[in-house]
């Protein structure tokens, strides 16, 4: 089997970094479009991306979001409470490993 490297023939894509915006937009597109029943793969085509890592993207938003912000769709305020409660959850957390983390560094640069 021949190596795509140093071959010459094709030239390899730059790998491309892509904001958090363009992803939830890219996403909401794709969900819009899939209601209007354009498949994945033709949305991703328009956008220039592969069709596993838009859904990728959409998997990672559902769960991240509980779904609901990547479709557009507005939470109750039930749904609110609980999201946001899960999201403190999480950055507490975040803080206490962080002041670990500080502290543990502060003792190793004595």
């Amino acid at each position: 089997m021949k190596s795509r490297k140093g071959n010459g023939t094709t030239p390899r894509r730059e790998r491309r970094a892509f904001t958090e915006e363009f992803k939830r937009e890219a996403v909401r597109l794709m969900h819009e479009r899939r209601a209007a029943g354009i498949s994945v793969t033709q949305v991703a085509r328009e956008l220039d991306l592969k069709p596993d890592l838009l859904r990728e993207w959409a998997r990672r938003l559902a769960e991240r979001d509980g779904g609901l912000a990547a479709v557009g769709v507005v939470e109750t305020p039930e749904q609110e409470l609980k999201r946001l409660r899960r999201e403190v959850a999480r950055l507490k957390e975040e803080r206490e490993f962080a002041k670990k983390v500080a502290v543990y560094f502060a003792r190793e640069s004595r």
